[in-house]
């Protein structure tokens, strides 16, 4: 991340490793179901390897280098949007702007369970559902400092980014070369959405899950698949949440 896009962050956590393991520590310490988990997603292409993966599957998370092709097509896009404003429980999806540095991995889990229909296994009197008490009828600036402001979260999250296969970064502000955004639908309205808190605001697709499917079926894919060759990217990956034992 560039210099100017780090001093728009007022705080800085550890980065979340892309591992199963460590996002469902996170998901489960704010009070998701322990029925839903994260796994990876090896292959979007080859049917045999995509059928490894547990259905159904509530959201996906995509990994990437924030290449130079990436952060130019961004400024490109970002540049005629206006900003998101949305709050109350009529929005058609929660999105939350990233004002915490190096957590667009924890970005990526709120949003896959803030919407969709992981937001229903979010157990009652958890750290999740305060969380969203307190910050749905605000708008985003407000509604972020919801997040900067919770040590309960803070302490989930950096139990979390100690463990993995790789060792954190020496300091939490130091820099990374990865990002993290989700794929979600709206419980609202069906549709597919890009959730980017280093975005202006939410991206609806504008297409809609086909009957009886999940994010792991046709549209979602397609979605997947768009952003990765307008972008150019190698070196992903995707991490679906799932639901076990359906």
């Amino acid at each position: 991340m560039s210099e100017e896009g780090k001093r728009v962050h007022r705080k800085s956590f550890y980065p979340l490793e892309s591992h199963p393991e460590v996002f469902t520590e996170v998901t489960h310490g704010l009070g998701v179901s322990s029925s839903l988990v994260w796994a990876d997603v090896l292959s979007i292409d080859e049917p045999e390897i995509l059928a490894m993966t547990p259905r159904p599957a509530f959201a996906l998370v995509l990994v990437f280098p924030t290449t130079p092709t990436y952060q130019s097509q961004k400024k490109e896009d970002e540049a005629g949007r206006e900003a998101y404003t949305g709050k109350g429980e009529d929005e058609p999806i929660v999105w939350w702007k990233q004002t915490i540095y190096n957590a667009c991995g924890l970005y990526g889990i709120l949003h896959s369970i803030c919407n969709g229909p992981a937001r229903q296994h979010i157990q009652s009197s958890s750290v999740m559902a305060g969380l969203l008490e307190k910050a749905i009828p605000l708008g985003p600036t407000d509604r972020a400092l919801v997040l900067e402001g919770s040590p309960e979260l803070e302490k989930i999250h950096t139990t979390a980014a100690m463990k993995g296969d790789t060792a954190p970064p020496e300091h939490a502000d130091d820099e990374v070369e990865h990002h993290y955004i989700a794929f979600v639908t709206s419980s609202k309205t069906g549709n597919l959405y890009l959730l980017d808190g280093d975005r202006k605001g939410p991206i609806d697709l504008g297409v809609k899950l086909q009957e009886g499917g999940d994010m792991l079926s046709g549209p979602a894919l397609e979605a997947v698949r768009t952003y990765l060759h307008r972008e150019d990217n190698v070196g992903f990956s995707l991490l679906a949440l799932v639901q076990e034992g359906k």
